[in-house]
């Protein structure tokens, strides 16, 4: 069995997520104050200085055009813009109206608003989370505290684009594994949702009946593996499983060891004849 799948299967792919959340976590975090990337917009407060003028100092939040009032030079439009190039727009403004010469504006972020995340589902924080810089999937779920042990292998993006919703499903286990085509980017206004992990139902002769997660491509020998393996008098011979049709109906089925669970199967291990 390929060793990757092998380490996931036992130790679940919710606390191996976990594990990784982290350990990036320990590496740099997730999005820190006043970014550079980070792009003003409707409703973020912010603080603006300028070197030597205390009486310049203001702290306003962005309005709904994407505008802020600033002593002198009157509103001006920083909306879609980096701080930095807020600064410098503030600069410029100050020098073309002749009051400051080479004046050293600074502007802080204080309060991200207008470009935020929601994460929701299985995860261990879900909310909504600023874009305090150009962040990716995978920091936004550390963000959120990564994947709950209940949480499954996808995740899915709805995003708003061209006056409807576009939904995407990610393989968080390619993610995981190091695709970083996986990783896509984030933008303000995205919903993250990750669903509850897909299981199965095991009884029977098995040494732990119960509802275990389902891994990827587990197959019956696996599942039974899962279920703690054989009792004394259990048997592989003739194992059956329940499992939904196409049309809902419920199919009773013998399955070889080297079929593959599905989604909600209930697996029944027979007590062997001798």
């Amino acid at each position: 069995m390929n060793k990757e799948i092998s380490i996931v299967s036992t130790l679940g792919m919710g606390t191996i997520l976990r594990w990784w959340v982290v350990f990036w976590l320990l590496l740099g975090g997730y999005g820190v104050a006043g970014a550079e990337d980070y792009l003003l917009g409707p409703g973020d407060f912010v603080k603006i200085t300028v070197f030597d003028y205390p009486d310049l100092a203001v702290e306003t939040r962005v309005s709904a055009s994407g505008g802020i009032t600033f002593p002198l030079v009157g509103e001006v439009l920083v909306g879609g813009k980096s701080p930095r190039q807020a600064e410098t727009l503030l600069a410029q403004k100050l020098t073309e109206q002749g009051f400051i010469k080479q004046p050293h504006v600074n502007l802080v972020v204080t309060e991200f608003a207008s470009q935020q995340v929601s994460v929701m589902g299985s995860v261990s924080k879900p909310g909504q989370y600023a874009l305090e810089r150009a962040s990716t999937l995978s920091q936004v779920l550390a963000a959120a505290g990564g994947v709950s042990s209940e949480g499954g292998e996808v995740a899915v993006l709805v995003r708003t684009a061209g006056g409807g919703n576009q939904h995407r499903e990610i393989d968080l286990r390619a993610l995981f594994a190091g695709d970083v085509s996986k990783d896509i980017g984030m933008t303000g206004g995205d919903l993250v949702y990750v669903p509850k992990a897909q299981t199965f139902y095991i009884y029977g002769e098995v040494q732990h009946p119960g509802v275990f997660r389902l891994e990827r491509d587990i197959n019956i020998a696996q599942a039974i593996s899962i279920g703690g393996g054989l009792t004394a008098r259990g048997t592989d011979d003739g194992v059956e499983v329940k499992r939904r049709g196409g049309q809902g109906e419920l199919l009773t089925e013998t399955a070889e060891l080297g079929d593959l669970v599905r989604p909600d199967d209930v697996i029944y291990v027979r007590e062997s004849w001798f």
